[in-house]
């Protein structure tokens, strides 16, 4: 699990103009999924059609935006057998302090990737 060089230029642009938008809402809902015993991996499936991981959390027509942002986390994924080793991702996954974990869903590109929180 890494980021992939190839989101740098066709999904990074529009991804990170819908993140910084609604980065502070993604950081309070990884905080409160953490802070309720929910996961301590909270992943935030985005894509710009309806998907069935997680829970809408941000509609992308209402906010007029590309992607629309659902909350889940490890539990689910493992469930769903989109992660097989559990130990790696939490190896690999980024402190959520300071980064959000996507899980992009497009045609062409379905990776996680870690963004980095604004700095206040």
């Amino acid at each position: 699990m890494h980021n992939d060089p190839e989101l740098n230029g066709k999904y990074l642009g529009t991804i990170s103009r819908d993140f910084v938008k609604v980065s502070d809402t993604l950081k309070e809902a990884s905080y409160q999924i953490r802070k309720r015993g929910f996961s301590a991996y909270p992943i935030f499936p985005v894509c710009k059609e309806e998907q069935p991981i997680g829970q809408l959390l941000l509609d992308r027509k209402i906010l007029n935006m590309e992607w629309n942002y659902y909350a889940s986390y490890l539990d689910e994924f493992s469930q769903r057998e989109l992660i097989k080793e559990d130990e790696e991702f939490k190896a690999a996954y980024k402190d959520p302090d300071e980064f959000c974990c996507l899980f992009v869903v497009d045609k062409e590109f379905t990776n996680f990737v870690f963004i980095p929180y604004p700095e206040d």
